[in-house]
């Protein structure tokens, strides 16, 4: 589950994401394969009712049986040469559709875990998953249904009207009357989709939503008493969102019928002219036949032509809604900034001193809003501890996510003489690590919640918090699982497993958000004395520590 992770965000690297032909451009021989197949399939599948009339006719006029035969072996060749074509052109139309599934899902992803922690505190849970998933599959399904119905009901569909008029200009007019009120119907209905297929979508996050919260919460549920309360809510949910489900679908699927009957209205000009036609002599029984075959299959498709643009509309209110989320992503695999003899646009680069140079950093919630921190300014180098502190709610855990980049900060936070809201998140992330004052572990293994995916010797980083020796009690060792959110394991170990995470790769900025509270006093004592010895090359910023012997310098905020 974790090795993908970080291989994920360098895939499907596209111009424009948040345009729709540019899943196109990226597949070009699908997209050709498609069009190719496309078009000659439909071009030869007006051939079948053709070949039917004129078997008929060979049938009728008694011309024998090598001439029927002839006639029947030729509709077969054609019908089996089209149905290879209809297969090979789905299969694309399928292969493109899965690719982008997949192309989507990732940059929807990506941009939203890259999202500043404002914007993610602003947006349900429910909405984030259901984008990722759900709206993205009926995004891409409507693309699918598009490039399908654009030749099975498009073209198909012009092909039937001109070999139609080929037969009599007249009676096709006639006919062909009341498919532009099939059509005239369904584009009535488009508000109504819209408007119900909206209101799903965001029952839907909702739902996703509350599932999430009741599974998080289920122990503490229980412990309350709750357990009933919450099920009666939780069906309320569920019927409430089954309803807004068959509002969002009558408007599409049931209304198909009611577009195909409008269409074959039709019908009785196709009978009453084309009878008239037959005795006076100009049309054949087998012509007859095939007129009437080609219009019933022309009002099928028109119905379905009224669908697809209902299906289409559908798709639109997902493609809203994950279209913010679908942006050009940074440039993977530079170099580390502050790497020693590595190089930046091409120069080698010497790291300085003070490779951390804060200045002037504030932040608030919103524009006019109150500071939540203000001017906060210090140096940092290599091998130094600092210590943030101030008052409960002064702002200290808001400044370590400042520090990360999280927050929209103002000011100016330098490293190793570049801005940093303007380093790229994979380049953060592989200078700058950080703990949360929530331990924030992942049902996995011991192993996975340390590296992340990465093959990395974890021996050192365990001695170093002190976990050594609850491992060597654990039958399973470092693939011991920690449980939902770490539920398997003490308060104190899921903290250690945590600090050992932000430690692991000896990044050149730490930053710990009160990383001691859990632990006892001797083992935050020894873990503070490793950190001190064993990480001379990275900059330490703690909060929530009152040991003031153990920093170098001391941030008052």
């Amino acid at each position: 589950m974790i090795t993908g992770i970080g291989k994920c965000y360098t895939d499907y690297i596209m111009k424009s994401p948040d345009k729709i032909l540019s899943y196109w451009k990226t597949e070009k021989f699908t997209a050709a394969c498609v069009i190719l197949c496309g078009v000659t399939f439909n071009a030869l599948s007006v051939m079948f009712p053709v070949f039917t009339g004129k078997l008929i006719d060979s049938v009728d006029s008694s011309t024998g049986v090598a001439e029927v035969a002839r006639f029947a072996l030729l509709l077969v060749a054609v019908m089996g040469f089209v149905q290879l074509l209809r297969y090979t052109k789905r299969f694309h139309t399928r292969r493109f559709a899965n690719k982008t599934v997949m192309k989507m899902r990732r940059i929807v992803y990506k941009n939203i875990v890259n999202s500043s922690v404002s914007v993610l505190e602003n947006e349900r849970v429910g909405n984030l998953m259901t984008r990722i998933t759900t709206d993205v599959d009926l995004c891409v399904e409507g693309m699918r249904k598009l490039m399908t119905e654009i030749f099975d009901t498009g073209v198909l569909m012009a092909a039937y009207l001109a070999m139609m008029l080929i037969y009599d200009v007249g009676i096709t007019l006639a006919a062909v009357v009341f498919v532009p009120v099939a059509m005239f119907f369904a584009e009535k209905m488009k508000k109504l989709v819209h408007k119900t297929s909206s209101d799903y979508r965001e029952a839907a996050g909702s739902f996703t939503g509350l599932t999430y919260e009741m599974i998080d919460n289920a122990a503490l549920y229980r412990l309350s008493g709750m357990d009933e309360q919450n099920a009666e809510c939780y069906a309320a949910a569920a019927e409430a969102l089954a309803r807004k489900f068959i509002k969002a679908n009558i408007p599409v699927g049931p209304m198909e019928p009611v577009y195909g009957a409008v269409a074959l209205l039709g019908v009785a000009a196709v009978i009453f002219l084309g009878v008239g036609k037959v005795t006076a002599g100009g049309w054949s029984v087998g012509d007859f036949a095939a007129f009437t075959a080609v219009f019933v299959m022309l009002a099928d498709k028109s119905s379905r032509a009224a669908r697809m643009f209902n299906s289409v509309q559908k798709s639109r209110v997902s493609w809203r809604r994950i279209k913010p989320y679908l942006s050009v992503g940074a440039a993977i695999g530079r170099p580390s900034m502050c790497a020693n003899g590595q190089s930046v646009n091409g120069r080698p680069m010497v790291a300085p001193t003070n490779i951390l140079h804060v200045n002037g950093l504030s932040f608030r919630y919103d524009k006019n809003g109150v500071w939540i921190i203000k001017d906060v300014s210090f140096d940092a180098k290599p091998g130094e501890i600092i210590n943030i502190t101030g008052a409960t709610a002064s702002g200290k855990s808001t400044l370590a996510l400042a520090m990360l980049g999280l927050y929209p900060y103002e000011g100016s936070v330098m490293i190793c003489g570049k801005e940093l809201r303007d380093v790229p998140t994979h380049e953060r992330s592989s200078m700058i690590s950080y703990m949360g004052h929530d331990p924030q572990l992942f049902s996995g293994t011991i192993y996975e919640n340390i590296t992340l995916g990465e093959k990395i010797d974890v021996t050192d980083v365990l001695r170093d918090v002190c976990f050594d020796v609850d491992l060597s009690t654990m039958p399973d060792g470092l693939d011991t699982l920690t449980g939902n959110s770490g539920i398997r394991l003490s308060g104190g170990q899921q903290a250690r497993i945590a600090l050992s995470r932000a430690l692991v790769n000896k990044h050149k900025i730490i930053i710990l958000d009160d990383p001691f509270s859990a632990v006892d006093s001797k083992t935050a004592a020894k873990i503070k004395q490793n950190l001190r010895k064993n990480y001379r090359e990275s900059i330490f910023i703690i909060t929530g520590e009152a040991d003031e012997k153990f920093f170098d310098k001391t941030i008052i905020i």
